[in-house]
């Protein structure tokens, strides 16, 4: 019986997003391959009907599954919110994993009734109420709030990083969303977000800001290893594949791979 299996991690998101989630597996999972897909093309994914999402997720996750890949990571809540059941139904074969109830089981385990949790994500995921449900499931002791934040998508893909621009934008979604919850934890409801966890963490220091992108990177890794899945060594390049290939997400593969010489193709549906 096989223990290993050296087939690559297919992962996907709207974006670059989901290239935060690669970035945590690829530091805990040092001999596995990826082939990852960002849609930049047709980002936002947030305020597009659950139909067209679905359709969308469909082409993407049958050119993974083309591609080899052992097991699914939806790197998108969005999609996550929107079309798991969907997936899971349509690819009986393959493990997939969403970004929604990893996360929502980790913050039932650590935070007790005394904790005022905050949703921050794309007007779908938001809307879909997916996290309010999954924490209330695991754990019902927890006051649940929610905000859609969908200018920050755009922001973060179009490589908006000056303070006097983008600080502005965080305030005016947060501050009264923080202060009328009286927050103390905050969940970065879209794989884009952990890419500004750095300036939401110095606007507010107090706050607990939980990045969903590092718990699915260790829910992954639990499941390959449970199942004799993981790649024993690290043979090919991880592929990385765009429907336009923005400045931005050239940038930030080339931070992931640690390779100026990644192979990064376009590919549209």
């Amino acid at each position: 019986m096989e223990t290993y299996d050296n087939r690559p991690i297919g992962v996907f998101d709207s974006g670059l997003g989901g290239l935060t989630v690669v970035k945590c597996m690829a530091e805990i999972l040092p001999n596995e391959n990826f082939v990852y897909f960002g849609d930049t093309a047709r980002t936002p994914y947030g305020s597009k009907s659950i139909e067209t999402i679905k359709s969308f997720a469909a082409q993407i996750t049958d050119f993974l599954v083309e591609n080899g890949a052992k097991i699914i990571v939806i790197a998108c809540n969005t999609v996550s919110a929107t079309c798991l059941a969907f997936l899971k139904k349509r690819y009986k074969g393959i493990q997939i994993i969403g970004m929604i109830q990893p996360t929502a089981r980790e913050i039932s385990k650590n935070f007790g009734k005394e904790t005022n949790v905050g949703i921050i994500g794309t007007k779908v995921t938001i809307e879909s109420k997916q996290y309010e449900k999954a924490i209330s499931k695991f754990n019902g002791l927890c006051k649940v709030t929610s905000k859609a934040c969908p200018l920050f998508v755009p922001a973060i893909e179009e490589g908006i990083n000056e303070r006097l621009v983008l600080n502005p934008i965080i305030r005016y979604y947060l501050d009264k969303f923080i202060h009328d919850n009286n927050l103390d934890t905050i969940v970065l409801g879209c794989t884009h977000y952990p890419l500004i966890e750095k300036e939401i963490r110095s606007i507010y220091p107090k706050l607990e800001v939980v990045n969903p992108s590092r718990i699915v990177a260790y829910e992954v890794k639990n499941y390959l290893f449970h199942n004799n899945m993981l790649s024993l060594e690290k043979k090919d390049r991880s592929l990385f594949y765009a429907s336009d290939l923005s400045d931005k997400f050239m940038e930030m593969t080339r931070v992931i791979s640690a390779d100026d010489n990644m192979q990064v193709e376009h590919k549209s549906f």
